[in-house]
């Protein structure tokens, strides 16, 4: 058999548990730094799950005014951690300073796609079902608004229609094109 029968699995595993609680806990500092519904259901689990690791580093790293700073640092930990092993699994060692970039354009491409799909998902929300209130509809509108409010102070409605999501897919991928492959190549020249 070959030597990847037991490392893809593994490595599949890793790179599952790892992304769903990477994922809860830059929601939860998403979620914070845009003051949604602190009681909203999604809120409370995301609060509830994520609160055991960052109860104990809020001892030892303070926030910085409304930025979080004990997420961001736990959230960069966790996804070196994931890429560490990962890597190991596969055979292939990196130096520091390259798992460092490799990991920070990994979260900075995770940014970016919870806004890509956060917008994706309100917008059919508002074709379904427009005008409802839920807990999914609420954290949509709290994480998406300041970005199509300003993507609105630019494109004005046009006969009823608010192209401000369609506009704000545009930059946010035009974004993704321009900010990671430097990343990714600079972690491929460190590394």
């Amino acid at each position: 058999m070959d030597s990847n029968y037991m490392s893809n699995p593994v490595i599949f595993l890793i790179d599952t548990v790892f992304s769903l609680y990477i994922l809860a806990v830059m929601l939860r500092f998403l979620l914070q730094w845009c003051d949604a519904e602190y009681y909203n259901p999604i809120s409370q689990f995301l609060i509830k799950i994520t609160h055991p690791p960052l109860r104990v580093m809020r001892r030892f790293i303070p926030p910085i005014g409304q930025i979080d700073t004990s997420s961001l640092v736990l959230v960069m930990a966790l996804q070196m951690l994931a890429d560490f092993s990962i890597l190991i699994l596969k055979g292939i060692m990196i130096s520091v300073s390259a798992l460092i970039v490799l990991s920070f354009t990994q979260l900075v491409s995770l940014l970016f796609n919870i806004f890509i799909f956060s917008i994706f998902a309100r917008a059919i929300l508002s074709w379904v079902n427009p005008g409802a209130f839920d807990a999914a509809s609420s954290i949509l509108h709290s994480l998406t608004e300041p970005l199509l409010d300003t993507c609105r102070k630019f494109i004005p409605d046009i006969g009823g229609v608010d192209l401000s999501p369609l506009a704000a897919l545009v930059l946010l991928q035009l974004a993704k094109m321009v900010i990671l492959p430097p990343l990714h190549q600079l972690a491929g020249l460190i590394g």
